[in-house]
């Protein structure tokens, strides 16, 4: 597993490189923020990035949003701030574990492996949605006087949407 490591703190930094090669992951590249993240998640193209959440130049949300922006990669989150609404921020921008420092060896690495295997799950899932013909969506819409309209939905192959309208 090629890992790309995030983080602005030098010792922690290698210590966690030490620890990833330990458990036999290459660590493919290392950022001191979150700038340089993005860069190298693009260069890269890493199995997994490991992102402190504070950063200099973008911190680890924004870095997280933007790697994922432009290929769907999964994201481990490295902070010492576990209060609610950055836990949210970090969930929302894609991130799929979460880990508060100081981190233990024995957290790390299963919190990476859960991370790759629940983005490889929705990327079959995303799949398998794409292989199924789009079904149409009818439905009735009430007018305010009372005449009731039928409404198919339709999308096209090339993606374009279709809608009809006519007496029900």
């Amino acid at each position: 597993m090629r890992v790309l490591i995030a983080e602005d703190e030098t010792i922690i930094r290698l210590d966690l490189r030490g620890l990833l090669e330990k458990h036999g992951m290459t660590v493919c590249g290392e950022a001191r923020d979150g700038a340089e993240a993005v860069e190298l998640a693009r260069e890269l193209e890493p199995d997994v990035c490991v992102l402190d959440l504070r950063m200099p130049v973008l911190d680890g949300i924004e870095a997280a949003r933007r790697i994922r922006a432009e290929r769907p990669t999964p994201i481990v989150m490295l902070t010492a701030h576990s209060d609610r609404g950055v836990v949210e921020r970090a969930i929302a921008a894609g991130v799929f574990a979460y880990l508060v420092k100081p981190f233990r060896e024995t957290d790390v690495v299963p919190a990476i492996r859960a991370a790759v295997a629940r983005h490889e799950e929705l990327l079959r899932a995303r799949r398998a949605l794409g292989a199924r013909p789009p079904k149409p969506v009818e439905l009735e819409l009430p007018s305010t006087s009372g005449h009731v309209w039928a409404v198919r939905l339709r999308r096209d192959e090339d993606g374009s949407l279709q809608v009809e309208a006519s007496d029900a």
